[in-house]
């Protein structure tokens, strides 16, 4: 139990029943009067044990309730001590806590003048690839005209004070400063704001002493929930607790028996203790459901054991039932540990209203109001506004901040104040704020600053770990830190037990592959070139296998920031603790691995050998994870962070000194091979492996060799092989490192040494960027505006000055009234006219059997209903009962599971026409991001309209939807991502005007469209769609928190309970009189007249996550009269409907026949605008194609001068090929650039476009494949100029030509084409950067440089022929090497003496000429020096390639497109927009 709840219980007592709060002079009861100190602590011992009895917590979860509705003005809390026996305990703990010195915390809030300033970056023009093309000036440009842009002012000059144990309700509409406020207070992300000004004091103490010294008293719960999905709801909150562990802790139990104890309070408190077993889960995993993971939000903030907690839209996403069950939570904390509370809410109950003693309102960043809860409405009612019936008293406080939402009085119109600095000059002169501020200054005066320090100073250092800091900030020490940090990495793998499955699966599948291709590699010297690749493959996988350290790296990163800022555990422990936890599974990963590999490939079959192989490949996949780890610690993006990434993933295998040796590198990039851990590894590898090795000579190698030039004499024949020695026809593998590599086996374990010093080195630097560097950077929602199409309404910030300021804002507010009347009257009904719908739709008996865990599972259990034209029908229900899941099924969008029942329109079956009739507007607001609002609804509007339609009417009805939604002023706006583009509300209209614009005439389905919204946009929206209905159309809508206003805007009301049953299904009726009245008389209570109908319903039938009810109320709704005649009514309609023949549906033939096509335009009209859409996503986002070109041009130049001017010789030849090879090799990162890009594209279709039947589904992916060519062939150009000329290749065209064209063309359409080939199959992104690792390694190790065609066991041959890169480095390697001469180096000569009284010629010139290589002496009469090949051609062939094969090959490029793109179309169809499981097809077959 947390001194703050000791601390609560020391300040409240009764006057009835038992004084359960008291202090140490407890006297509460007979029983209990006599104890001594032992007996109280024997009692309490006991009671702390018994915690995990039933019993107890059934009494712990009796008093939660009664505390959840309790409020500082109603005085103090009673409790029947004949009902209720827990008190024994709180006394005992408070008695015993003082009796034993354990000091108490709590602190009150003041604030005055709190100013908050940030960048003015309200509008943006959309920067495009033209910026790209400025260069430099451009980036000049850009940063002075940052540095031009006045500060904002986010918060201006706000007050107040909150005493300990208060709870203070922040209003405001989205943009007013909110959670800016809660920022401000909890001392949270203030790098995000320019500076934050003003007297802040917590019971005395300034802010900057707070932070610096009790910052973990200040706790900002976020509005997102956060946490480690893999973990369990016990796992999460335990570590919470341990994190918050005192060191002296009453009658001293034990830590592990206080952190069982504060776990089940916590969780019995707030209703988890069925959820313990249960992942946490997130948005892609599954886990609790969304209220119960805001409530381990809560429960994990309250083990913090904070004394001030600022609460950010806690009730996001909710049901009514659940929100108020939120509420009240939050009014359990603060009773139970007399904690001071701020809390934002957006659609705020009247009883979550009442559970607040306090509330604040701000209007766009000034603060109007601050005050007790009661007297708020009054003030503003006296102010001259009024409160609309029924309107609930927050949705009016937050009303009277939206110049369309507020009401002034009969009289008042000029009196009343209008724009936010008028509002705030009225609060300035009121008698309210000065009887504040006098509170204020009383209150600071009555508490002492250095009190409060001493207090909080003593307490938190009881609360210390031994030898944590003294000024630490944590609770417990660095080693308790690492520890529980470490433990949770264990449970998290654990948890995740399908991803540590996945990267043994591919290391097996690695090693099979890599070691059958290497397979039984000869102990000759024709295998050492194996030898080193079956070793570098090794390294080659584990350098890639890091690179997927980086995306998860920044999953985690926001988790890391909130326990920052709760002052849990320094960053830094966890990345440690992570590296810890990453061990064990590094390790199995690397033993499955290279037994395969090392066995299969014939490596040296000693054990020593074996385990330094082992050793090395573990440590270089630890210390490759490490430094992937480092650089996303160090990046604040993740584009960022893989653009480094792939820079180095390139520069350390390029540099292990495999594909190009430490002799042959040019001095300006020979430094990275000496700071390269690949090289480090690989060189101990390579040194043990061959050290002692004696290859034999064999086959081409030995020289002279064939007929005559048997039975020679010792050193008559040499080996023409690195490291040969005169007269011997072995080469020693010491030797041949020692030449080729400059690797010594007395390396070894000095490498050893060097890679735990990397290792220790990034992990460091993982720690410390962890720590220190943030991920998020600052800033407000701002509109991103076409150039030369900015409103004129709107001014940029740099070009406006302070007092224009002041006039736009008053003249603005005074339009804005006038605006929406207006345009209300004139356009409205015109525009509206031609919506009238002309059909009815009924669905009848519906049920919906999915299959669940083996079983059967009812989501939709017999639901009827009709809609007709011109009502709004409203779907409500629990989270969970079933409501979206009603609309997917009538929209007819499920593709799973069995739907029985009717569904009928105008009495008949639903045919083809029926989703080209419809609108469905879905609670998420899926939009292309680089497009504006005008070009999405012009784009919905061309392909979703008949082409019958001319272009000209389709455009002009856009212009008028975009009239009505009142989208003016940001119609040329970009869609944007959130932050940086449309708000919400605005995000929500586009998505209704999307289905408008395509002139939906049957029906318009919307699922939550206020979900999100604050109160004021939430009522501007169904307003709208009353409109619409009053228009005629037809709308069905699911709804979440509707006020009562909202609430009666509908006509009729369909209610499910869980298990998709049907509780009612008829008219609202005046002021919701019918359902009320069918409640009421069916057992209900009687609803006040104050409250909301909707939550009242809901509370009713038993919704919510703790709720429950005796009535059944399916079973009444069943045995109903309403439900006879509801039935009856669906019966008639399906009748008359039926019985009208078809001309009087108001269609012609024509049309009828149009509407049942699938789409509504020919293909090609449909593949000119995906096109042009397409264009401008690539157009707009030149981030993405700087991020391309950097890769490729930085690619380019490291490739070039790492080979820098190849040279005539055998290394040189070997060069050529590998410079080849790595030009190939770039494509990898590319691949996954274009997957990053693509994905959206596909969510967009299959989660909206797909479903509306848009346009044709081939279209997405071709329109993708084709606007990459450009980007990536000017890309691969820079490349080509900066990767092809350095090496100093021959420039003529036939060379340089055939360069460019494979690889600056040819292999840019591989690349597009297996990139979206992969990428559309796969399930998500990180699959299919997985599948594409996977499968690239698969297909360059066949292309013949690593191991050469000759070597290959016969099996994988065909692989060789079937791998495009085999053709690819075909073209590229001859067109640099074809032609050139060979010169061997000295080294690179074999060197024999011939027979005494021959000349070299003499001797071995047959051979030389049957060869083909030459003799460096020919006239010499001893050591004869012969290099293999005259000229480069003649190496190539040694490799399988050809200068001839050129033309053939580019056929061959041609091929692979086509398939690939064939091949995608193919598989997306079957398997993707057919939905086909081969596995399901199987199971039906047995």
């Amino acid at each position: 139990m947390s001194s703050k709840e000791r601390a609560s219980l020391e300040t409240d007592s009764v006057s009835d029943g038992i004084d359960v709060f008291a202090g140490p002079h407890y006297d509460g009861g007979r029983d209990n009067e006599e104890l001594d100190d032992e007996q109280r602590r024997l009692q309490l011992v006991k009671t702390v044990t018994d915690l995990n009895s039933p019993d107890v917590l059934d009494r712990l979860e009796e008093l939660s309730r009664q505390l959840s509705t309790h409020t500082v003005r109603d005085g103090k809390i009673v409790i029947d001590p004949h009902d209720f026996d827990l008190h024994k305990i709180l006394a005992n703990f408070v008695y015993l806590a003082s009796q034993q010195g354990i000091r108490l915390r709590e602190s009150g809030v003041s604030f005055l003048g709190l100013s908050v300033f940030g960048v003015d970056e309200s509008f943006a023009l959309v920067p495009t690839v033209a910026d790209l093309a400025k260069g430099p000036i451009g980036a000049i440009q850009a940063a002075l005209a940052k540095r031009k842009i006045p500060d904002r002012t986010i918060l201006d000059k706000i007050d107040g004070l909150a005493k300990p144990g208060e709870m203070v309700l922040v209003l405001g509409r989205p943009g007013a400063g909110c959670s800016s406020f809660l920022k401000a207070l909890s001392g949270t992300d203030f790098d995000l704001f320019k500076s934050v000004e003003g007297d802040i004091r917590y019971d005395g103490i300034d802010q900057e002493s707070m932070i610096k010294h009790f910052k973990s008293e200040l706790i900002y719960n976020p509005e997102l929930d956060t946490h480690f999905p893999h973990l369990t709801v016990e796992q999460t909150l335990k570590f919470a607790i341990a994190c918050k562990t005192p060191n002296i802790r009453v009658n001293g139990v034990s830590r592990s028996d206080f952190i069982n104890a504060m776990k089940e309070i916590l969780a019995t408190v707030f209703g988890l203790r069925h959820t313990y077993k249960t992942k946490v889960g997130n948005d892609f995993v599954r886990g609790v459901s969304g209220g119960e993971r805001k409530r381990v939000s809560i429960a994990e903030a309250l083990a913090c054991r904070g004394s001030i907690y600022c609460w950010d839209n806690a009730t996001r996403g909710l049901d009514a039932s659940t929100a108020l069950e939120y509420a009240r939570a939050i009014r359990t904390s603060t009773n139970l540990l007399n904690t001071t509370a701020f809390v934002t809410i957006y659609q705020a109950g009247e009883q979550i209203y009442e559970t607040f003693d306090k509330v604040t309102i701000l209007y766009k960043g000034r603060q109007i109001y601050f005050g007790p809860v009661t007297e708020a409405k009054a003030y503003f009612e006296r102010m001259g506004w009024q409160c609309p019936a029924r309107q609930s008293t927050a949705e009016f406080l937050t009303a009277v901040t939206d110049p369309i939402g507020r009401f002034p009085k009969a009289g008042f119109e000029r009196k009343v104040p209008n724009t936010p600095e008028e509002f705030q000059a009225y609060w300035l002169n009121s008698p309210e704020y000065k009887a504040l501020s006098e509170e204020i200054k009383l209150y600071n005066d009555t508490v002492s600053g250095d009190e409060t320090h001493k207090k909080y100073y003593e307490s938190i250092t009881q609360e210390k770990m031994k030898f944590a800091r003294p000024n630490s900030k944590y609770t417990v020490n660095f080693v308790e830190q690492l520890r529980l940090t470490t433990l949770r990495g264990f449970q998290r793998t654990w948890g995740d037990k399908a991803y540590t499955i996945t990267l043994i699966g591919a290391g097996v599948s690695q090693g099979l592959i890599a070691g059958s291709l290497y397979y039984n590699t000869p102990e000759t010297v024709s295998g050492a070139f194996s030898r080193g690749g079956a070793a570098f493959f090794a390294m080659l996988y584990v350098a890639l296998m890091g690179l997927a350290e980086v995306s998860a790296s920044f999953n985690t990163r926001p988790i890391l920031m909130k326990h920052k800022n709760y002052s849990m555990y320094h960053p830094a422990a966890d990345a440690i603790g992570s590296f810890f936890t990453s061990i064990p599974v590094a390790f199995l990963v690397c033993v499955f691995f290279v037994l395969i590999l090392y066995f299969l490939s014939n490596l040296a079959r000693e054990a020593g050998k074996f385990f330094v192989f082992l050793l090395f490949v573990f440590l270089l996949q630890l210390t490759m994870s490490g430094l992937f780890q480092a650089v996303a610690s160090l990046n604040k993006t993740i584009a960022g962070a893989n653009a480094f990434a792939g820079v180095l993933v390139l520069a350390s295998l390029m540099y292990s000194s495999y594909m190009i040796q430490r002799p042959s590198m040019h001095p300006w990039f020979k430094w990275i091979s000496y700071i390269n851990p690949v090289l480090y590894a690989f060189e101990a590898v390579m040194a043990s492996e061959f050290h002692g090795r004696h290859m034999e000579c064999d086959g081409t190698y030995l020289v002279p060799t064939g007929p005559g030039f048997e039975n020679l004499s010792p050193g008559q024949q040499a080996c023409a092989f690195t490291g040969s020695v005169l007269g011997r026809t072995w080469v020693l593998g010491d030797d041949y490192l020692e030449l080729a590599f400059t690797y010594r086996f007395t390396h070894v374990w000095r490498n050893f040494g060097i890679m735990i010093g990397f290792l220790i080195f990034f992990v460091g630097i993982t720690a410390l960027g962890t720590e220190f560097v943030r991920p998020i950077s600052g800033g407000g929602d701002r509109l991103l505006f076409l150039k030369g199409k900015v409103p004129d309404t709107i001014v940029l910030p740099q070009d406006k000055s302070a007092s224009e300021d002041e006039e736009d804002i008053k003249g603005s507010y005074d339009n804005e009234l006038g605006k929406e009347i207006t345009a209300e009257k004139h356009a409205k009904n015109v525009i509206f006219e031609d919506l009238k719908s002309k059909d009815i739709f009924v669905w009848k008996d519906v049920d919906y059997v999915i299959p669940y865990d083996g079983k059967d599972r009812k989501l939709l259990d017999n639901v009827s209903g009709y809609c007709i034209p011109g009502t709004l029908t409203a779907l409500m229900g629990e989270s969970g009962a079933g409501k979206t899941t009603l609309l997917n099924t009538l929209a007819q969008r499920i593709d799973m599971g069995t739907i029985t029942g009717d569904m009928l329109v105008n009495g008949k079956p639903l045919d083809l026409s029926f989703s080209r009739r419809t609108g469905y507007v879905q609670q998420q607001d899926i939009h292309v991001s680089e497009v504006t609002v005008r070009e999405s609804l012009r784009f919905s509007a061309r392909l979703r309209r008949s082409n019958d339609v001319s272009d000209a009417e389709k455009l002009d009805y856009v212009e008028k939807i975009i009239q009505v939604l009142d989208m003016q002023d940001y119609a040329d706006a970009l869609v944007g991502k959130s932050g940086s583009g449309l708000n919400v509300e605005q995000r929500k209209k586009l998505s209704i005007g999307v289905e408008l614009v395509a002139k939906p005439s049957l029906l318009l389905f919307l699922d939550e469209p206020t979900s999100g919204l604050d109160s004021q946009s939430a009522w501007a929206i169904i307003k709208l769609l009353r409109d619409l209905a009053n228009a005629g159309q037809s709308i069905l809508c699911t709804i979440h928190q509707p006020s009562a206003t909202l609430f009666e805007e509908f006509d009729r009301l369909l209610l499910l309970r869980k298990g998709g049953q049907t509780v009612y299904f008829g008219d609202i009726g005046d002021k919701s009189r019918v359902i009320l009245d069918y409640f009421e008389r069916n057992g209900a209570r009687k609803c006040g007249s104050q409250e909301n109908p909707a939550e009242y319903i809901l509370e009713a039938i038993g919704a919510g996550a703790t709720a429950s009810t005796d009535c059944n109320w399916f079973d009444i709704w069943s045995g109903s009269q309403e439900k006879i005649d509801t039935d009856k009514e669906r019966d008639r309609l399906i009748a008359e409907s039926a019985a009208k023949p078809n001309d009087e549906s108001g269609y012609t033939e024509k049309e009828l026949k149009l509407m049942n096509n699938t789409y509504a335009t020919p293909y090609f009209y449909q593949f000119w605008y995906v096109l042009e859409r397409n264009a401008l996503t690539f157009w707009r986002d030149p981030e993405y194609i700087a991020s391309k070109i950097f890769l490729m041009t930085m690619c380019g130049l490291f490739i070039g001068f790492t080979f820098f001017g190849i040279k005539h010789t055998l290394a040189g030849a070997q060069n050529g090929m590998f410079t080849a090879f790595m030009a190939v090799v770039v494509s990898a990162p590319v691949i996954n650039q274009i997957q990053e890009k693509a994905i959206k594209g596909r969510e967009l279709f299959e989660g909206r476009e797909k479903l509306s039947n848009t346009y044709h589904w081939s279209l997405m992916m071709l329109t993708q494949i084709i606007m990459e060519l450009p980007y990536l062939i000017f890309g691969a150009t820079l490349m080509f100029v900066s990767l092809y000329f350095p090496t100093q290749a021959n420039t003529s065209g036939p060379h340089a030509g055939i360069f460019y064209f494979t690889q600056g063309v040819f292999l840019q359409t591989f690349a597009s084409s297996f990139g979206c080939l992969i990428l559309y199959l796969a399930p998500d992104l990180e699959s299919a950067a997985v599948m594409v690792s996977f499968l690239y390694t698969f297909v360059v190790v066949f292309s013949g440089v690593v191991q050469p065609l000759k070597l290959m066991p016969g099996f994988w041959t065909f692989m060789h022929k079937v791998s495009p890169y085999t053709y690819y480095i075909q073209n590229l390697a001859s067109s640099i090497l074809h032609g050139r001469k060979i010169h061997c180096s000295q080294k690179e000569l074999a060197i024999f003496n011939p027979p005494s009284g021959q000349t070299c010629q003499q001797f071995a010139g047959a051979f030389v000429e049957a060869s083909g290589g030459y003799l460096d002496n020919p006239n010499a009469t001893s050591n004869c020096g012969f290099c293999s090949f005259q000229n480069a051609d003649q190496y190539l062939w040694t490799v399988s390639m050809k200068y001839g094969y050129r033309w053939r090959n580019i056929g061959f490029f041609s091929v692979y497109f086509i398939f690939n793109t064939s091949l995608l179309l193919i598989l997306y169809y079957i398997f993707r927009y057919k939905k086909f499981n081969p596995l399901a097809f199987l199971s039906k077959k047995k």
